[in-house]
């Protein structure tokens, strides 16, 4: 990702589902006025979800997710129905594309009913206008009578109607009572704040990672002043600075040393923590984080990653958390790993769940997953809560917050 685009977790991620040769891929073509999916009279074209962030007028920055047909066929087809269906975690706007000259389906009354039970923002978008007289046009809108509102008739042939669709569509937008802030509410104009941000084997070569990128564009809005060091100059840094940061924002794995450095007078947090209270976690993660009490010898523990990466000597979710778990408590334990889109449908065999602080991922997937953790009663925190818990320093650590433990 450039220093200077905006991440896919902050973009509205705009679903695209229907049968094959509804049209899906000819939208996200009309609609971007770009090639941008492969289009073809072949049914089933599209075989996996495809993501494509850009910026769509009016709404802004997106990314659209082009889906497998849902009524593909066959033991592969059913996989791909399902990895379209998997879409539906993280979708903010959806868009089902009805093919107009045969109307609303079995598939798509079954997807429109599962879009309303999640609580989804939808269009039904009747395609191919161009190859319906008026009258067929009326009587296929019999599918939708008395959600009129819903339902919005297009030609992605002509061009006709993609307009319309597009304004639709920013109506859809989620409306928010104020805009959330990664750090920033927390900071005062030239307030000081020092990041720390180690640099070892797992850090990308020639830039910084997501959270470091977030948190430094947040401090620089607020008007505050950022000091970005490795923990290995942090102490010189404290020293030099002539008066006290009004903040120390650390990587998780460097959380000990860093909070043994920071004089007990200024305030510490981790990038972790700032992203649970930040993708609506946090409350859930810090009772989470109570479950190392209760593990057991042959627990089961799932440690997951929104991205994927090259796992390295070292890796603090392979490697330094399960050493660290096992430190504290004592337990012999079984960890599972997953990252990206791989979270396990099944949580309950699971005792505890540990999860990265989720920059990758958009709101609605985070959400899906705290969601489904709490409905199968499994404990989930994050890694810098849990960190922080083990390392006697989770108080001093959620303070900034305005929490008190």
């Amino acid at each position: 990702m450039g220093l200077n685009q905006t991440p896919s977790s902050e973009r509205i991620h705009i679903g695209i589902f229907g049968k094959r040769n509804a049209g899906k891929s000819s939208i996200i073509n009309a609609i971007t006025n770009q090639k941008l999916a492969i289009v073809s009279e072949i049914r089933g074209t599209t075989t996996d979800p495809v993501y494509k962030s850009m910026e769509l007028l009016p709404l802004g920055p997106v990314v659209l997710i082009d889906t497998p047909g849902l009524d593909d066929e066959g033991a592969l087809g059913e996989q791909r129905i399902q990895k379209a269906l998997e879409v539906l975690r993280k979708t903010d706007l959806a868009l089902l594309i009805v093919d107009g000259s045969l109307g609303m389906s079995q598939e798509d009354h079954a997807l429109e009913e599962e879009l309303k039970k999640r609580g989804i923002s939808y269009l039904l978008v009747y395609n191919k206008k161009d190859l319906c007289g008026e009258e067929f046009q009326d009587g296929t809108k019999e599918a939708g009578r008395g959600q009129e509102e819903k339902a919005v008739w297009v030609s992605a042939e002509s061009g006709e109607g993609i307009r319309e669709l597009k304004e639709r569509l920013a109506y859809l937008v989620p409306q928010t009572d104020g805009e959330k802030r990664l750090v920033a509410d927390l900071l005062e104009p030239l307030d000081t704040v020092v990041l720390v941000v180690p640099i070892d084997k797992a850090a990308p070569k020639g830039r910084l990672i997501l959270p470091q990128q977030q948190a430094i564009r947040d401090i620089l809005e607020a008007g505050a002043i950022s000091v970005v060091v490795r923990e290995s100059e942090l102490k010189e840094t404290l020293a030099r600075l002539g008066q006290k940061p009004r903040l120390v924002i650390t990587d998780s794995q460097v959380f000990e040393k860093v909070a043994k450095e920071t004089p007990e007078d200024v305030e510490l947090t981790s990038f972790s923590i700032l992203f649970a209270r930040y993708k609506g976690n946090l409350t859930q993660a810090l009772e989470g984080a109570k479950m190392l009490e209760k593990l057991r010898d042959g627990d089961q523990v799932l440690i997951s990653e929104g991205c994927t990466h090259h796992r390295q000597c070292g890796d603090i979710g392979t490697e330094k958390l399960p050493r660290w778990i096992a430190e504290y408590t004592g337990k012999k334990l079984e960890y599972t790993f997953s990252s990206g889109t791989e979270f396990p449908q099944e949580l309950q065999k699971y005792q505890l769940v540990v999860h990265c602080g989720g920059c990758m991922l958009n709101e609605k997937e985070m959400q899906y997953r705290l969601t489904e953790a709490k409905r199968q009663k499994t404990p989930m925190t994050n890694y810098g809560i849990l960190i922080a818990y083990m390392k006697g320093i989770l108080k001093r650590s959620v303070q900034p917050l305005g929490i008190t433990l």
